[in-house]
């Protein structure tokens, strides 16, 4: 991740109306999937400074594995819980866990499948993958470059990715309807304009607030329906047994 847009995450997950929509989806995916006595353990894959490991207490014993060293606080709450590392065969947990997530990751990765067979050995038997990625390549802008993604996913993509590695594709739909619009008029734009990849910043508090709240609207009308269309991909998966 371009080091300018890392200095500015946390405020941007604190704050800034896309991460505060994403994160209240989730909540609410996991809340629906989580049996009676929780996931116990659940492992954040590329946590950053733990920053969604609060709102995992709820549903388990939450744990992270972040692979660049400048995302983590030496002395952050959450930071003997936070492997700092790749997912890979060095990685060796004690346990296997009842839920991975993996949220805005895979579009990072050369290689996916040889993250999906570390992904398929940390999941226990009966457990669940949660993954949310960039959707579709036509609305690849700038701000993909600065966050050095090697694709956007369609959900045929993305399902057969996950489901060749032995894992039960439950549910997948695209979200952030809305968004896709200006994503695809932005993208037009820039083929045009080129643009230098700039870091994006948290908008005025009115903008904030009501772009945040058209997002939660939006997710509130869909529901778990599944639109053709989306800027965003979740995806939810389980391991046999």
């Amino acid at each position: 991740m371009d080091a300018g847009y890392l200095g500015a995450y946390r405020e941007l997950y604190e704050r800034h109306w896309w991460w505060r929509a994403r994160e209240a989806l989730l909540t609410r995916e996991i809340e629906r999937l989580a049996p009676a006595g929780g996931f116990g353990r659940i492992l954040d894959v590329g946590c950053g400074d733990g920053l969604f490991l609060p709102a995992l207490q709820r549903f388990g014993d939450p744990f992270g594995i972040e692979p660049s060293a400048d995302a983590l606080s030496p002395d952050g709450p959450w930071r003997h819980r936070i492997h700092a590392g790749v997912l890979d065969a060095s990685y060796q947990p004690e346990q296997p866990f009842g839920l991975v997530l993996a949220l805005d990751v895979i579009e990072h990765l050369a290689d996916p499948h040889a993250f999906m067979e570390h992904i398929r050995r940390v999941v226990a038997p009966g457990g669940w993958f949660i993954a949310t990625v960039p959707a579709f390549r036509a609305l690849w802008t700038a701000h993909d470059d600065l966050n050095e993604h090697v694709t956007r996913f369609r959900r045929d993509e993305l399902a057969s990715l996950v489901a060749s590695h032995d894992l039960e594709v439950v549910h997948a739909r695209y979200f952030f309807v809305l968004l896709a619009g200006a994503k695809l008029a932005v993208h037009a734009l820039e083929k045009v304009l080129r643009p230098h990849p700039r870091t994006p910043g948290v908008p005025s508090a009115p903008i904030n607030a009501a772009l945040e709240l058209t997002c939660r609207m939006e997710q509130a009308v869909l529901g778990r329906h599944a639109p053709w269309v989306g800027s965003s991909l979740l995806l939810v998966a389980r391991v046999p047994g």
